[in-house]
């Protein structure tokens, strides 16, 4: 008997949801040093956590988020920082491994 598999998206979102998880995630896009990677990356941390809610709890417009966090986003600090913030992330820097 085959076991039940869950899509690999919705599989996705559920870890998503753990802070842990999101952290990992996100910094392994930031890994691939592209923009647009981390972007998408970040997008799909906000819909694992409900795109509405996000904006909300970020005090950001819900229209301007889907824009920010788009191929083509480009979002200002302020409303990065906003937007990890509201899903209980931070960013930081680290110092390079030689």
């Amino acid at each position: 008997m085959n076991p039940v598999t869950v899509p690999y998206v919705d599989g996705l979102r559920e870890r998503l949801k753990d802070p842990v998880m999101a952290a990992a995630y996100l910094d392994a896009a930031l890994e691939e040093n592209d923009q647009e990677v981390f972007l998408l990356a970040l997008r799909d941390v906000a819909e694992a956590r409900g795109f509405s809610a996000v904006a909300q709890d970020a005090d950001l417009n819900r229209e301007n988020l889907y824009r920010m966090l788009s191929r083509q986003g480009n979002p200002q600090l302020s409303s990065l920082t906003a937007l990890l913030k509201s899903m209980g992330l931070r960013l930081a820097v680290e110092v390079e491994q030689a």
